[in-house]
């Protein structure tokens, strides 16, 4: 293998692709990533056996060829080369480097032990503006929590239709619901529901979110791929392949209220930070209490400590129904709020230990459902 590629080209795909290389004793060749030369590109990937990554580049290739090597090392040294023509050359399973003053040898593997990456068919897609896509998905990401006796709520739940894409994720205390609705249909001729992995989403979110591209999302039965195409050729430049959670995603739609007995209408912003404060004065239980009052259109925060402390709040809202006391863990309703992108937020209660639902004021897109905690 011989090619010829700026610093900072290589730099980037080596921040997309080393990510997910593990430190592993039993498989040192997960350790590695693979550079790969052919034709006009380069060829990066990384592996952990559930993620694949691959990312290409145009470069000018002299030798093709393909060797593995350790992604920290090699990826940290070529953060500190300067921003000029790197050189790299393979000498039987060692990677000779050379860019202006600076000449190294680095020792690697045979490509031959690095695990393949599977091809899925692009058969059926949808393709979409990745900034939109990343966006929805870090709305709901963080709620799942890792369960070995349900895994199938340790990840996103999928359902890719011709004219939307609904993502849904529990921890069985709270919910949330994205949709993202398509002006025009996509060519699907299913409807697909998959669970991806959260650790897959989140590499997602870190790898797209910054690249206005069009992400094409490609399905099947067992594992799921989304690609970005170079802006200089009609040629991959991103590649995120993911296995799958095996497993039927409990009923959600279930649990979601269809009618409230109380609904109230308030500044984000106001609650956002009341709530905050009261997190000060909360206990183990991170227990906050909110009263509502129908007469003065107030609803009132406040919690105490018997160690600390306690604190009162009241906040002008608009309410409708019933008037209410109800706890809540005031970390959830932050989380909940902080992704609600307008000013102004519907909370909807159902009684002391019915579920809550929290939704943007104007847009029917995206909901929150929050247990109550049952105060003694």
């Amino acid at each position: 293998m011989k090619l010829t590629i700026l610093q900072e080209k290589l730099k980037e795909g080596l921040s997309i692709v080393e990510k997910i290389s593990l430190k592993s004793l039993t498989l040192p060749i997960l350790n590695n990533i693979l550079i790969s030369a052919e034709k006009n590109f380069l060829n990066l990937s990384s592996t952990d056996l559930e993620i694949g990554i691959n990312w290409w580049s145009l470069s000018k290739i002299e030798e093709e060829g393909k060797i593995t090597i350790p992604s920290k090392l090699f990826s940290n040294f070529i953060n500190l080369l300067p921003n000029k023509k790197i050189n790299i050359k393979t000498k039987n399973n060692d990677i000779l480097i050379e860019c202006e003053n600076y000449f190294t040898q680095i020792k690697g593997l045979s490509s031959d032990e690095f695990p393949i990456i599977p091809n899925i068919k692009k058969n059926e897609f949808i393709s979409l503006k990745s900034s939109i896509f990343c966006q929805s998905l870090n709305q709901i990401v963080d709620i799942p929590l890792l369960s070995n006796s349900r895994p199938e709520i340790s990840g996103i739940y999928f359902l890719f239709q011709k004219n939307a894409i609904t993502m849904v994720s529990t921890d069985s205390f709270r919910l949330g619901e994205k949709k993202i609705i398509f002006k025009n249909e996509q060519k699907l001729t299913n409807n697909y529901s998959l669970i991806l992995p959260q650790k897959t989403a989140k590499e997602i979110i870190n790898i797209f979110n910054t690249k206005d591209r069009d992400l094409n999302i490609y399905l099947s039965s067992n594992q799921i791929m989304f690609e970005t195409l170079m802006t200089e050729t009609n040629y991959p430049e991103i590649q995120v392949v993911s296995k799958l959670i095996e497993g039927e995603y409990p009923d959600y739609k279930e649990i979601i209220p269809l009618k409230y007995n109380t609904q109230i209408i308030l500044n984000k912003d106001e609650f956002l930070n009341r709530l905050r404060i009261s997190g000060l004065f909360t206990g183990k239980t991170n227990e906050v209490k909110i009263k509502t009052n129908l007469n003065k259109n107030e609803l009132e925060i406040f919690n105490q400590n018997k160690d600390i402390g306690e604190y009162n709040s009241k906040l002008p809202v608009k309410i409708m129904g019933e008037n209410i006391e109800v706890c809540f863990n005031y970390k959830f309703l932050i989380d909940g709020i902080s992704n609600i992108k307008s000013s102004e937020i519907i909370l909807e209660l159902n009684g002391d230990d019915g579920p809550a639902i929290l939704k943007p004021v104007g847009d029917d897109t995206y909901i929150y459902v929050v247990m109550p905690i049952k105060s003694d």
